[in-house]
């Protein structure tokens, strides 16, 4: 995706064209590009069946009231600022999903605009009553809103619903509270999810999601020490420096064909040849030897078969690589039953 940048009142406007009918505003809009607008407001960190539903509702108030459908979420996470703040990494939340597959799938849900507001110590110190008259009423040009019942805004989270209601009795705008969805007798969240995910539950993850749960990007060239080893890896730049994935996994890979393929997928650091400490998301595809650099392919996660480690030699390496090898290839020679997802209660 390449940004078409213009600056306007002290913010970068970056506006992808992910779809003919959605566009990325980094940071509030420049007063020219502001249109009327159905809003929701969140981080939507693994845009699950909860947030899919609050997205139709949105479609369809702008629908309704012949507006635009947008949706405003934050880098970084509010959490992972407040964190680093305070300096307890701790607290950072892993990350599920990367900002280009949040906006794919805010684009297959339908919406006009998003607008990634960069999370800083300027926007985390606006006053309730600042959030509604800059952000929400200047800046985005709120008609409808609709929150969680939960919701809350400004500095030290002071705003409140009831602030918000009355804000829309004066202003002229409606407020709608999202009503919880279940799965398994608990609320979708995206602590879920991320709790799913750090167990390797993928099944449950799917359950949550409403899809099995992948990474996606761009092939970009490694070291090519996967092929001198005899594993040769298509690799993928990770943008998350606390993902919520670790480790070796059994995978498939989309975007090379008409069928996934087989592979098996290493994701985080490479400590026995790598001390720099980047993460990458490796890939080796079974039988398969293309050039696919620059293509967009996605990773779908499968089964975890072991932590990511340091051996003492590259023999040691090529040995646990054979072995999970094998172990993958052995995983896609069992029948695969799909299993029933559970119903989703709105």
């Amino acid at each position: 995706m390449r940004p078409v940048g213009a600056l306007a009142k002290g913010f970068i406007i970056s506006v992808y064209p992910l779809a003919p009918v959605m566009k990325v505003f980094r940071g509030i809009p420049s007063a020219s590009l502001r249109t009327p607008c159905a809003l929701t407001i969140g981080n939507f960190d693994g845009v699950h069946r909860g947030h899919t539903h609050l997205l139709a509702m949105v479609r369809q108030a702008a629908d309704r009231l012949g507006i635009a459908a947008a949706v405003m979420t934050f880098q970084p996470h509010p959490r992972e600022y407040f964190a680093r703040r305070t300096g307890d990494l701790s607290k950072v939340p892993p990350t599920i999903a990367n900002l280009r597959d949040k906006l794919d799938a805010f684009s297959r849900a339908g919406m006009d605009r998003v607008i990634v507001e960069h999370f800083t110590a300027h926007f985390a110190a606006l006053s309730a009553q600042e959030f509604i008259d800059q952000i929400l009423l200047q800046g985005l040009q709120v008609k409808w809103l609709l929150v969680g019942a939960d919701f809350s805004f400004g500095a030290r989270r002071s705003g409140s619903i009831a602030q918000l209601q009355e804000a829309g009795r004066q202003h002229g705008f409606d407020i709608e509270i999202l009503p919880d969805v279940t799965c398994r007798e608990e609320r979708v969240s995206s602590s879920l999810v991320r709790a799913a995910l750090i167990k390797s539950d993928f099944a449950h993850a799917a359950e949550l999601l409403g899809h099995p749960y992948a990474i996606s990007g761009r092939v970009i060239h490694g070291n090519k020490l996967g092929r001198e080893l005899g594993f040769p890896t298509m690799n993928l730049r990770m943008a998350q420096e606390y993902p919520v994935l670790n480790g070796i996994f059994i995978t498939r890979v989309h975007g090379l064909g008409d069928q996934p393929l087989p592979a098996v997928s290493c994701i985080g650091t490479r400590p026995t040849v790598d001390d720099s400490g980047r993460r990458l998301l490796e890939t080796h595809i079974f039988d398969f030897d293309q050039n696919c650099y620059g293509k967009l392919v996605r990773i779908e996660f499968l089964e975890k078969l072991r932590e990511n480690q340091k051996f003492d030699s590259l023999a040691a390496l090529t040995a646990a690589i054979q072995n999970d090898a094998l172990q993958a290839r052995n995983y896609f020679l069992q029948p695969q039953t799909p299993s029933s997802a559970s119903k989703i209660r709105i």
